[in-house]
């Protein structure tokens, strides 16, 4: 009797230092959770709060199409004790996913589960990686976060999931802001023209560029090469050009993240003012209008409107 009551209380003991095994929790830090790019870091920090330390491997401005890895983004991710892509080869030649695996680390790819929209890109169908401009893809991503926080840190799970609560509340209210916004831009007017192909789903959720089945107008595509855009032709271009002349664009949009100088040049020789910089492959700098998701978006609607309307 004696000694069954004594393995029941050993077996009580041990099962809080199973659950705590991890090595952030023996030490007492908190855990690491390093993403690719800076949208997805807000959306892990939306979740973690202060209970985790958030990384995110892109600087705000940077290019996931183009990024080289570096020996600090090597070291962040041995780090680090969860990983956070965006998958759809957004990251040219899927460089978080084996940074994570030769890591070790377990791996979230934010994108599971989309409806993908698919591009055509010189005859051959594309999913589309750049989901997050629907602020309902993003709830998705949200969803696939906490499941891979949660899993990482099961004893915090009503707190995790009590933050994920609101930040989609968050969301919705921001698609129904951005729905309002957009009805200002009278329908002829509604044509959305950037450097490249990143606002498909944006252009698609809020019905721009109707006469392109609500598909994103732009003279460079997008590439998990070395090059965004590499693959550009003079046909594509003559194409884009001749789409703003007769579209009757109001404006056309730059991009944080992409080198200006195409759209620059289409908008000389096509006589179309330059609307502006929008937020497109990462978010903006600590300190800007555009440093979180929410941020972002809401200064790109209303760049757009400006422009537009």
């Amino acid at each position: 009797m004696i000694s069954r009551i004594y393995r029941y209380l050993l077996f009580a003991f041990l099962i809080p230092l199973v659950l705590t095994s991890a090595p952030w929790a023996e030490s007492g830090k908190k855990p690491v959770i390093v993403t690719s790019t800076t949208q997805i870091a807000d959306f892990a920090r939306q979740i973690a709060g202060d209970q985790a330390v958030v990384k995110s491997i892109l600087a705000p401005g940077a290019d996931p199409h183009t990024y080289n890895v570096t020996p600090n983004d090597v070291q962040m991710v041995l780090d680090a004790d969860l990983c956070i892509e965006n998958g759809l080869h957004l990251e040219g030649k899927s460089w978080m996913a084996t940074l994570a695996k030769d890591a070790g680390k377990p791996l979230v790819t934010a994108t599971q589960g989309i409806q993908k929209l698919v591009i055509d890109s010189d005859g051959e169908s594309i999913p589309d990686p750049h989901a997050w401009f629907s602020p309902r893809n993003a709830a998705v991503y949200v969803n696939n976060i906490i499941k891979g926080i949660i899993r990482l840190d099961p004893q915090n799970e009503a707190t995790y999931q009590a933050r994920a609560t609101l930040f989609l509340q968050q969301l919705r209210v921001l698609d129904a802001w951005i729905r309002e916004q957009m009805s200002q831009i009278p329908t002829h007017r509604r044509i959305l023209v950037t450097t490249h192909d990143a606002f498909n789903y944006f252009c698609r959720e809020y019905k721009l560029n109707e006469n392109n089945n609500f598909l994103s107008i732009a003279p460079v595509g997008w590439s998990t090469g070395a090059e965004v855009g590499g693959g550009i032709t003079p046909e594509r271009r003559r194409k884009v050009i001749q789409s703003i002349k007769e579209s009757g664009a109001p404006a056309i949009f730059v991009e944080t993240s992409i080198n200006p100088k195409q759209i620059r040049e289409i908008a000389k020789e096509t006589g179309v003012k330059i609307g502006g910089e929008l937020y497109s492959d990462s978010m903006g700098p600590e300190g800007s209008a555009g440093e979180t998701y929410i941020g972002m978006m809401r200064e790109n609607t209303l760049l757009i409107v400006n422009a537009l309307k």
